[in-house]
Order: C-alpha cells, then structure tokens, then sequence
C-alpha cells in the first residue's frame, strides 16, 4: 500500500483549556507514522464554509452531519459564540494506511461511554438527550475520516494556509504588556515515538499562557551557527578554567620541573579559542545532526540537516519569564523539581528544550527558524499538502 498523508486539528476549544500537549502526546506516542508537518490556523468563514460541506461522510447519519455543521458554525468560526479567538493546530502524519490508522486507533469513534483508550475518549465528550438526539458535542480533534475527504481537506489547508495560518500574534487578548516567546523542543524528543514531547508542552501550559505559532523543522548547520552564534565569544571566557583545570590535570606531573597554575592560565589563554570553536561545534552538531567542521562549503551547510525540532510561539503577559521559569536552569541537575528541564533534560546538551532569554533575542531567533509573520510562500505545510496530492492525481 502506498503512504497516506493524514491530518488531525486540535480544536480551538482543546487549545483554549490547555488540552494540547495530552493530545499530541497521544498522537506522537501511538500513531504509528511519521510527524511531518505543524501550523497554526485561525480559520476563516470563506474556509469554514467549504469545510462543513466536507466533513461528514455519506454514511454518517443525519443527527450527526448536523451535529458537525453546528459544532463548525458555534465553535470555530471567527466570532466564535465560546468568546474567544478561534485558533487550531494542525499536525500532519504520513504513512502506510495513515488515515484509517489515524482516525480508527488514535483519535477515535465518538463514544458516549467514559473511556480513555482514544484521544476522543479522554478528551472529546459525545452526550445525547433523552430524545437520542445530540445535546452536547465536543470532537478534540479533527481528521479525516475517508481518503476521498481527507484530500479535500487537506487541499483546503493548502488553499488557505498563507490567509488562515502561520503566526497568530496579537489575536488574543491579554491583560498587561504581552511578549512573544520562542520555544524549541530538541531533536532528542524525536529520535523515536515518545510522549515527550506532549509532556513538554503540557507542562508550558502551567504558564497560562497561549500558543501563537508551531513548526516542525530541520535546522540546518547555517542555521545552527547563527542561533547559537552568541554562545562562541561567551565560551571562550566562560570555559577557560575548564581548559586551565585539564591542562594542569595533564600535565602537572610531565616534567622535571613545577607545571604551575600560572603555566596553566597561559595555555589556556592559548587554548581557549580553539575549545569554544569545538563545543559550539558540538552544540550544532546535536542541533542538526552534522558537524560543522565537516562542511567546507558555506552553501552546503545551508541545505546541510539530519534532525527534526519542533518550534512554538508563546504569547502573554511576561511571556519570557513565566516560560523560562516553567523550563528550568539549563543543567538539569540542579534544576528545581517539577520543570522542563529536571523532568526531561539529561546534561548541558539535551536539556529538553529551549526558550528565549530576552525579547530581543526571541526576534532573532524567531527570524533565523522561520517564525515570523513574513514568511516565505508556500509554507513548509502547503508544500508538504501539494506534493502529496499532486502524487494522487
């Protein structure tokens, strides 16, 4: 069977209580495919329009269409009746049989039964009257249910993702000053199928704050070099006593004479640069997967990328703080308990995540992963959409 490109949006009603990172945990843990693609959508009325046409498939029963067509109308349009602004997450799944896998053993029937074996069985509620008709319907997520609807669907999130989706900065409102912080989770959280990642982002969601913006990328080794280009000069001073403390391990008994602690500052005046080029080397090298030392070509090391993160944008009041404070200290073993960090990290390196120090450099950093409201057309989601249905026709 040849691979399937399969969709689930997370409700706007999900993302408003703070549901997100439990549902992707459920999907990144347990389908059986693999995670290509993210972004945010604030769906239009001339998107919803084509879409509640295309929701239900011919065998769904009439009560149930409608159902669909309601929920469509009352919680995701833009002037919504819930009092909030509408945002949706879409993640995109490919794989062999991806949409029946996706929709039958992940997401899930509607059940009117209090189980917690699907995503719509923990966090989706399915209630009918005592007529049999539906009183109350809440999905969590949507998908699609047949592949001839599935690529309807996913044509329409091509259609409108420059419009509907992307950055939604300034959508919500906020009591006090808002910021925007960026926040990375690290290749580590997807070297295998894991609820990680999920966990991470439930465990931001103590912030209170919202999710703005999401993109599943690889970082390239150009890109790689300019994020953490500040770290090169901070090393060289920061890491010299590491240097000074190895060489006078190595060498305070290889003479016939007193090696100093002076002897050991010199050299690792010497040796300073040299250390800070490599473990910043390393950094981008646990970042894309490739060595900067081994690209020669400064053009390829702007395609040059072997590892996946995923990139989210968090808005509010003190956004930076409240995420950092959520993250943890960067070595997670003298983190506080019960962050990011403490909770996922396992050294300097692979700490679970990154986020943003300071406004200025969430811009920068937002710039460099591609996070901004100007972004280049198509997105990586229409493109990954157009490709796939262009292999259908």
């Amino acid at each position: 069977m040849s691979e399937e490109l399969a969709y689930a949006l997370i409700t706007p009603y999900s993302l408003y209580k703070s549901r997100t990172g439990g549902i992707i945990a459920r999907l990144l843990a347990y389908a059986k495919l693999e995670f290509v693609g993210a972004r945010m959508y604030s769906l239009s009325d001339s998107f919803l329009d084509e879409y509640r046409e295309a929701i239900s498939p011919p065998s769904a029963s009439p009560a149930v269409a409608e159902a669909w067509r309601q929920y469509i109308d009352t919680a995701m349009r833009p002037n919504s009746a819930w009092g909030y602004v509408p945002r949706s997450m879409l993640l995109l799944f490919r794989g062999e049989n991806a949409i029946r896998h996706l929709k039958e053993d992940v997401i899930g029937p509607f059940t009117e039964q209090p189980v917690g074996d699907t995503v719509r069985g923990t966090y989706g509620d399915f209630i009918r009257d005592e007529a049999g008709g539906i009183r109350y319907f809440e999905p969590a997520v949507l998908t699609g249910t047949t592949a001839d609807l599935n690529d309807k669907h996913l044509a329409l999130f091509s259609k409108y993702a420059q419009t509907d989706g992307g950055v939604l900065s300034c959508r919500t409102e906020h009591d006090g000053d808002v910021e925007v912080s960026l926040v990375m989770l690290k290749p580590d959280n997807f070297y295998r199928r894991s609820r990680r990642p999920g966990n991470i982002i439930d465990a931001f969601s103590l912030t209170g704050l919202r999710i703005v913006g999401v993109k599943l990328f690889g970082m390239t080794v150009a890109q790689g070099e300019e994020f953490y280009g500040p770290l090169k000069e901070i090393f060289v001073s920061k890491l010299k006593f590491l240097v000074a403390r190895e060489v006078r391990a190595r060498l305070a008994d290889a003479f016939d004479f007193e090696f100093t602690d002076d002897d050991a500052d010199v050299m690792a005046e010497h040796l300073s640069r040299r250390n800070a080029i490599t473990e910043f080397n390393k950094i981008v090298e646990y970042m894309t997967g490739i060595n900067p030392r081994d690209l020669t070509d400064p053009e390829e090391k702007k395609t040059a990328g072997r590892t996946r993160c995923l990139a989210m944008l968090y808005e509010g009041p003190n956004a930076i703080e409240k995420i950092r404070s959520v993250l943890g200290s960067t070595d997670p073993a003298k983190a506080e308990p019960g962050t990011v960090r403490s909770d996922f990290g396992r050294d300097l390196m692979r700490n679970g995540a990154h986020a943003s120090d300071s406004p200025d450099n969430a811009l920068r950093e937002r710039g460099i992963v591609g996070l901004t409201e100007d972004e280049p057309q198509p997105c990586d989601v229409a493109r990954i959409i157009d490709e796939y249905l262009a292999g259908q026709s």
